[in-house]
């Protein structure tokens, strides 16, 4: 999930093995499994904070919803905690945050990948398959707007609020027409995997069309 999001992960299948890497590289990051076969979550998470940068974000994963692992987590030194089963949006807006708080200073991440649709942000360019695509700014906002929120139905008022923000009296039309411009520019279309579709009397959809 992280990988596709943009993200560079290196995982460890024991907490030894993580705790032997810890030793010589450096990560900005550490995700660790509350119940690691070797070591316990509560152990690596106290080695982390002893001997690394006191600003390294540590989010840890319980399969348990007992507060005992959670109290002993965070107590521990976990910045945030998730429950399984993990679900990708809530995990991705997680690790986002905790990156953002650690490093304040840093430009965000300058690629946001969906599949073979790269965005980046800083720039305004998109690429599809390699491929630039020419798009207006606002062109840009609309189409990472859908795809930031995969299945989700959006509001004609919430895509106008976030993509116009101040220029709330645009006609209905422009709206519409950005949207055909965003459909047939990147090729949204049901032979390519995506489906950008109106939700009658509300807004829009982009779905991802399985199978």
């Amino acid at each position: 999930m992280l990988n596709a999001a943009g993200h560079f992960c290196h995982p460890f299948q024991s907490g030894k093995e993580l705790l032997n890497q810890l030793r010589r590289e450096s990560f900005d990051m550490l995700i660790i499994d509350w119940q690691v076969p070797d070591l316990s979550g509560a152990d690596v998470l106290r080695w982390a904070r002893e001997k690394l940068p006191t600003n390294l974000p540590v989010l840890f994963m319980t399969s348990r919803s007992g507060e005992d692992d959670i109290v002993a987590g965070l107590a521990a030194g976990a910045d945030d905690y998730m429950i399984k089963p993990i679900r990708r949006g809530e995990l991705l807006a997680r690790v986002q945050a905790l990156l953002r708080r650690a490093y304040p200073s840093q430009n965000p991440i300058e690629q946001i990948q969906f599949g073979n649709y790269v965005f980046e942000a800083r720039t305004g360019r998109l690429t599809v398959s390699g491929t630039p695509v020419e798009v207006t700014q606002k062109e840009f906002d609309l189409a990472l707007l859908f795809f930031r929120n995969l299945g989700r139905p959006l509001s004609r008022a919430y895509i106008l609020e976030a993509v116009w923000a101040r220029d709330v009296e645009i006609p209905s039309r422009t709206m519409d027409t950005h949207v055909s411009r965003v459909r047939s520019k990147l090729q949204l279309r049901p032979e390519h995997g995506f489906r950008l579709a109106p939700v009658y009397s509300y807004g829009y959809r982009l779905e991802q069309m399985t199978g």
